[in-house]
């Protein structure tokens, strides 16, 4: 998969494009990106999304900026597994935001990429002050020999499918829920870094997580299960239960941490790149009086973890 991540100024070749967020590479995503590949194969051109990076909202209103599901990688990684062959990675600055919807057309989609065929949803908006929309869109078509196609909401059920939903039920700790609507678990993955190894003194350690960003959609003590742990097998699977949040009882205003307890492993991982699934939520995070009764529920919470996996009899 080639990823851009400037406009070129002349396209190369013709290319078949969407364009969103794509936070999350939900269900509703996923029939986008089919409905995307099979045109464009029928059309003998590249499938390709184009999003931005950081979220407009993050840029304009930080406090308010909805909680990301996926960082830029994982979201690359998603959509190359999709089977997409390009994606237009575009930075969202101020600069980029007065841009006018008419130059984002002319310039961007018909100069830079010459793009053929377009799939959008419904309320898509775009250039300086949203002012673009669909309707201006299918007006220069014709004029730019592009073909517009709108794509309606997916639903399951009467829900909408939207990454606000996936949002909803996560902060809810409905990781079923999450799931139906992702199309897979929900998962965070990350590098694993030095942490102050409180884990390790108190008989449970812990591989930390990089975050790459401070606003989980989840927090609380889950079952989960890890890939990548181990160099030699990169597919194996390892169980363990995680804590995602504060840290209250050691931590006053604390960042959010994601630590993992691997069941019957002691390997150095150190760096290496893991990913996390999130399998069943145990409990919200606590404060606890001392480190002698945070031990003892975390005794607890790797025992029914374990119990987890021996009900379910699955590691994923």
């Amino acid at each position: 998969m080639h990823v851009w991540r400037r406009i070129p100024d002349h396209a190369e070749t013709p290319i078949a494009l969407t364009i969103g967020n794509f936070d999350g590479v939900h269900i509703g995503h996923q029939a986008m990106l089919t409905c995307l590949k099979n045109a464009a194969s029928q059309l003998g051109l590249p499938a390709c999304v184009m999003t931005f990076e950081p979220h407009p909202r993050e840029l304009f209103t930080p406090d308010q900026a909805p909680t990301r599901l996926t960082s830029l990688r994982e979201k690359l990684e998603l959509l190359d597994k999709s089977g997409i062959d390009g994606v237009i990675v575009y930075r969202f600055n101020y600069g980029f935001a007065k841009i006018s919807p008419e130059a984002f057309i002319t310039h961007i989609l018909v100069n830079g990429f010459s793009v053929r065929w377009i799939l959008v949803g419904n309320d898509f908006r775009f250039g300086a002050r949203r002012a673009g929309d669909l309707a201006m869109l299918k007006a220069y078509a014709g004029k730019y020999d592009f073909e517009v196609n709108e794509m309606p909401s997916f639903t399951v059920g009467e829900q909408r499918v939207s990454s606000t939903g996936v949002r909803e039920a996560l902060i809810s700790g409905d990781l079923n829920h999450a799931k139906q609507l992702l199309g897979r678990l929900y998962s965070i993955s990350g590098r694993v870094i030095n942490g102050d190894k409180l884990g390790k003194k108190l008989g449970f350690p812990t591989a930390n997580i990089q975050l790459k960003h401070n606003k989980p959609p989840v927090s609380g003590i889950f079952v989960v299960s890890v890939h990548g742990a181990v160099a030699s097998s990169p597919t194996k699977i390892i169980q363990g239960v995680a804590s995602l949040g504060v840290r209250p009882t050691v931590h006053k205003n604390g960042k959010p941490v994601l630590e993992v307890h691997l069941f019957d492993f002691n390997q150095e991982i150190y760096g290496r790149h893991l990913r996390v699934d999130f399998l069943h939520k145990l409990r919200d995070e606590e404060t606890y009086s001392d480190l002698e009764t945070l031990t003892k529920q975390i005794a607890k919470d790797v025992e029914n973890a374990k119990n987890y996996f021996l009900t379910s009899n699955t590691n994923n």
